[in-house]
């Protein structure tokens, strides 16, 4: 029975506690919009409960001072009484925030893989094709992988049936798009690209984001690679006005059911360190993750407004100061010998799996690493490029990364939960 008192005691003065701190702010806050005698009552039941906190009275006398101080702040509180959920879930998500934002500016960061330049080690969005449009999941399971891979659905869906056609540009054998203003997540300004296919001539659209790569999608859904559709191209009897060419699939589409179908899986999320590199320098083989501030070239200005890329990039570090590199396809040469120090150096000088190796850069680009030039990594710099050489725009077209403006290495892939899932590479 003692202990019963003791504890409605105990809570009944962690209860006058907190209303002194509600009227110590109500009388800071509105002391200079009350009239003298409100600030006088609000001053005396203040020294009123806290006389009987210091005295240690028991629970009735605080209680029976708790309401009159109760109404007075009924009176003079304002909008700050009654102190209502609302404003302490502000504060608390207010404080949340602060503690986060610490958290991402000097311990971890998120960073999501925008391309595929780092593939097969991460992704950027990938596309998973349902070579039988029959097989694309339903809505439930379309819901399934979408908790679990970010995977959204896409498909061409006949308007008739008849003969389908590709406008492919010739030269290059890439599908043609144009650029359309979109909305990410429904509110922020993004860029998607748009296909058109054809089907008897009429034409068949899909959005996709900027950064996924379609060509690919295409490829698996048709057989029809890059050299191939490049040949296609310039044997094509007739084109577009545009200077494209048409090309023509073996498959027929049939009126009102899908003749490509596909889903687009997020890119790999994940944990960045920005703590290691405050005590030890980055080491080459590592992933390496960086701002695009200070890098002052060409290919890191926006296309469409000439304005500086300001984004984080992640390749693989390759050269630190002093470093003479070189490729000699498919290898990538550090002062003097085979780099190592990483498993996708070794599986890309032997082109095995999915690693096609290291390109010296095309020709029209003129920059880094080109065949038969050692490049010497200067002071105060480093050197990056792309597992994925064959599709990585990197240090070969734009050149090295200020130091000052390295932020970490990854740590753990969070989302989404494929094989990629767990402790960075």
């Amino acid at each position: 029975m003692f202990g019963f008192f003791a504890s409605q005691e105990k809570k009944m003065r962690e209860n006058a506690g907190n209303w002194l701190e509600l009227a110590e702010k109500v009388y800071h806050y509105r002391r200079d919009v009350l009239v003298p005698a409100q600030v006088g009552e609000l001053q005396s039941r203040i020294g009123e409960l806290q006389a009987l906190m210091k005295e240690r009275a028991g629970a009735e006398k605080l209680k029976i001072g708790i309401e009159r101080l109760e109404e007075v702040l009924r009176r003079t509180g304002g909008a700050i009484y009654p102190k209502s959920a609302l404003v302490e879930n502000v504060e608390f998500f207010l404080v949340a925030a602060i503690v986060i934002l610490g958290i991402r500016t000097y311990f971890v960061q998120p960073f999501k893989i925008p391309t595929n330049s780092m593939w097969p080690t991460y992704n950027g969005m990938t596309p998973q094709v349902w070579k039988n449009p029959a097989d694309a999941p339903g809505p439930v399971m379309a819901a399934v992988r979408f908790a679990l891979f970010g995977a959204r659905h896409k498909e061409f869906v006949a308007p008739e049936s008849g003969t389908i056609t590709a406008p492919v540009a010739r030269g290059s054998g890439r599908l043609y798009y144009e650029l359309k203003p979109a909305r990410s997540w429904f509110i922020f300004p993004s860029t998607n690209r748009e296909y058109t296919l054809f089907v008897n001539d009429k034409p068949v659209r899909i959005q996709v984001p900027e950064e996924f790569d379609f060509d690919w999608a295409f490829t698996e859904a048709t057989g029809i690679n890059l050299e191939e559709r490049t040949k296609l191209a310039e044997q094509a009897p007739r084109g577009f006005s545009n200077g494209l060419a048409a090309i023509t699939l073996e498959r027929r589409a049939e009126k009102g059911k899908p003749f490509l179908s596909f889903d687009i899986i997020t890119g790999d999320q994940l944990f960045v360190d920005r703590v290691s590199y405050h005590f030890m320098p980055p080491k080459v083989g590592q992933g390496f993750v960086f701002r695009t501030d200070h890098i002052q070239s060409d290919f890191m200005r926006d296309g469409r407004t000439g304005g500086q890329l300001e984004q984080y990039y992640i390749k693989r570090l390759v050269g630190v100061p002093g470093d003479k590199l070189e490729i000699r396809e498919p290898v990538l040469y550090r002062n003097g010998s085979p780099i190592t120090g990483a498993l996708a150096f070794s599986e890309n000088a032997k082109r095995a799996g999915k690693y096609g190796g290291y390109f010296n850069p095309p020709s029209y680009v003129g920059g880094y690493l080109k065949a038969g030039e050692t490049m010497t990594v200067p002071k105060s710099r480093y050197f990056a490029l792309g597992d994925n050489s064959g599709n990585s725009q990197d240090g070969r077209y734009w050149g090295f990364v200020p130091a000052k403006d390295v932020v970490g290495r990854p740590l753990f892939v969070y989302y989404p939960f494929t094989s990629h899932w767990g402790p960075a590479r």
